[in-house]
């Protein structure tokens, strides 16, 4: 296994990150153009840089509580879904562009009821995703956290398509309130390319629509020591990329310095 970190184009200087590790995961926001100088200047920047995927996120995305998540986010909205599946595609080229191997989004929340109008529509819309992804020699993987591991399962599937993959963020289990993060993993493990090294804790108890609290990692409810210890068990070989999601950028880079250096305690 290797440390990596998440990071986003035009947020955090990919100088910053190249301090601290050779490998990670590039986020792509929906307003950012992917304009051919935008692929050329990060071809440049990246280069002697080994990116694991290319995570997508969209105009309109908002997670302000699960709500909000519920309407906003990924592939669910219906107004939003055309526009969001060609956003995709574009991720997709533009990962091929810099030679990565696979991209990754948050799709919303699954429906449970496979009937559902939604679920059907998402897995097709998923399906043609991963068609389009496989054309680049990519996978396509999906954020947990959102769903329970039963479900995502069951929907991976549905869709049926060998390069439907997972990217494990073991936080979003416990901020979602969707199941403890080892057992979800052990469960999803075959499926797992990419994962998220994420700390947090669960909902306050009796809140309704409440998202958990993200913390240091380290400091939160994952217990990323016994997380660290089960990929090692499952086999997982590819990167582990700290990921911290606040706004304040000096203290964003104190605290994935000292997860990088944590986790590469744990990985000796």
């Amino acid at each position: 296994m290797q440390v990596g970190v998440m990071f986003w184009a035009g947020r955090d200087p990919i100088e910053e990150i190249r301090a601290l590790v050779d490998c990670g995961q590039l986020g792509i926001r929906g307003a950012t153009a992917l304009t051919p100088s935008f692929v050329h200047d990060w071809t440049r920047a990246t280069d002697g840089f080994q990116l694991a995927t290319v995570v997508c996120a969209f105009e309109g995305e908002h997670y302000t509580d699960i709500p909000t998540v519920q309407q906003t986010v990924g592939f669910i909205p219906s107004a939003t879904r055309a526009e969001r599946e060609k956003r995709t595609r574009e991720v997709s080229d533009f990962a091929a562009e810099l030679g990565v191997g696979g991209i990754a989004c948050h799709i919303g929340f699954v429906p449970d009821d496979r009937s559902d109008a939604d679920y059907i529509a998402v897995r097709d819309m998923v399906r043609r995703i991963c068609d389009h992804a496989a054309a680049n020699r990519q996978t396509f993987a999906l954020e947990t956290g959102q769903e329970p591991a039963d479900v995502l399962l069951r929907f991976l599937d549905d869709v049926g398509r060998g390069n439907l993959k997972v990217n494990f963020d073991p936080a979003n289990m416990i901020l979602y309130g969707t199941g403890d993060p080892i057992e979800a993993l052990e469960r999803l493990a075959p499926h797992v390319v990419s994962v998220h090294a994420k700390d947090g804790d669960w909902p306050a108890r009796g809140s309704t629509g409440a998202l958990g609290v993200e913390r240091r990692l380290g400091e939160g409810s994952v217990g990323i020591e016994r997380f660290v210890e089960t990929l090692k068990r499952v086999g997982f070989a590819g990167t582990v990329n700290v990921e911290r999601e606040i706004r304040d950028r000096g203290q964003w880079l104190s605290d994935v310095r000292t997860a990088v250096e944590l986790l590469r305690l744990m990985l000796r």
